[in-house]
């Protein structure tokens, strides 16, 4: 699927930005606890969907997508503490922020299509959890 690469992409450029904003926070306004937050949850994101290029099922692969997909979310609410909090200025996260809502939009997207091309495993997957 052309939007699982495009995302992949995308989420491993969006991790290293938030690997030298991690940097930024600890060295130069030395916030740790924050920083550590979005550096796990950022990271996160890419690394799920890695995790999703050898998923074992299409519930395993749909499942590291909605991980992903959370991943995303709370990421989003750390930049805007951080924003909230004068840690980052507002060019920052504005662009950290689009980038962020593009892969949300993606990945919302992709969780769909999986939805809709397998309706009825989804289905029976949903009534366990």
């Amino acid at each position: 699927m052309k939007a699982d690469s495009t995302v992949y992409i995308l989420s491993k450029q969006f991790a290293l930005r938030i690997i030298k904003l991690y940097k930024f926070l600890t060295e130069e306004k030395n916030e740790h606890i924050m920083a550590r937050q979005i550096y796990r949850s950022g990271t996160s994101i890419g690394a799920n969907f890695a995790e999703g290029k050898f998923a074992s099922s299409t519930a395993d692969y749909l499942n590291k997508m909605r991980i992903a997909l959370k991943e995303a979310n709370e990421t989003s609410y750390w930049l805007e503490l951080l924003k909230e909090a004068d840690y980052i200025k507002n060019k920052e996260f504005d662009s950290l922020s689009n980038d962020l809502k593009t892969i949300i939009g993606t990945t919302v997207n992709i969780i769909n299509k999986i939805k809709e091309n397998n309706n009825t495993i989804i289905t029976q997957i949903e009534s366990r959890e």
